[in-house]
């Protein structure tokens, strides 16, 4: 399994009906990787230097491989193909027309009206994609096996710790954020949106 390349980008070349095709030249070999439009946009030049991380999809007819821009949206990707009924285009449209935050809040929040935004997923397929991938996204969290003080309402805490982890946090900045936090009086009131917010602009501070 190939976890990530570095190389020269050479080419970026759209096919019907949306793909974007990446072509990375690493060692003199050049892989096509399929991307969200959002990494597209995100690369400057056809002749940058970059690292991908890869998800390889192995059919009998052909090797498929998706590229993002971190392993937090690789590993997530993984975890919408794993839902009975999301294929690998549809999660890409996830991806990309909410970006990871937002996805994975809108996931461990059950905000169904935010997940239909994105091409192909209907009311059903939604509720089905929030509920599987809570579930999962709460068994990673057990398995990490954090050790925090509890500042919020227990269910909200583990929303904020389960929505952390997913967009690649470690354990131990997801401890100093909880105890950083719990020392704001605002917060205290504040819904699960207003503290996912507030804690990854704590942790994007330089």
């Amino acid at each position: 399994m190939i976890a990530y390349l570095k190389g020269t980008v050479t080419q970026i070349q759209k096919t019907p009906p949306n793909k974007i095709t990446l072509t990375l030249e690493t060692n003199q070999i050049g892989y096509e990787i399929q991307i969200p439009p959002r990494l597209a946009e995100q690369i400057r030049t056809k002749t940058e230097q970059i690292q991908i991380f890869t998800h390889q999809q192995i059919r009998e007819d052909q090797h498929i491989l998706y590229g993002f821009a971190s392993a937090a949206e690789r590993d997530l990707f993984r975890q919408l193909i794993s839902v009975s009924g999301i294929g690998p285009q549809s999660a890409l449209g996830l991806l990309d027309t909410l970006g990871l935050e937002t996805l994975v809040q809108a996931i461990v929040t059950g905000n169904i009206k935010a997940l239909t935004k994105a091409p192909g997923v209907g009311n059903k397929t939604a509720e089905r994609l929030s509920l599987e991938l809570k579930t999962k996204l709460g068994e990673s969290r057990k398995g990490a096996g954090l050790s925090v003080p509890v500042v919020l309402e227990n269910s909200l805490q583990e929303d904020l710790e389960m929505t952390l982890l997913a967009l690649g946090y470690t354990n131990t900045e997801v401890l100093r954020v909880l105890e950083a936090l719990n020392q704001e009086p605002d917060l205290k009131q504040a819904g699960i949106e207003e503290w996912i917010r507030r804690a990854i602009a704590w942790l994007s501070r330089p």
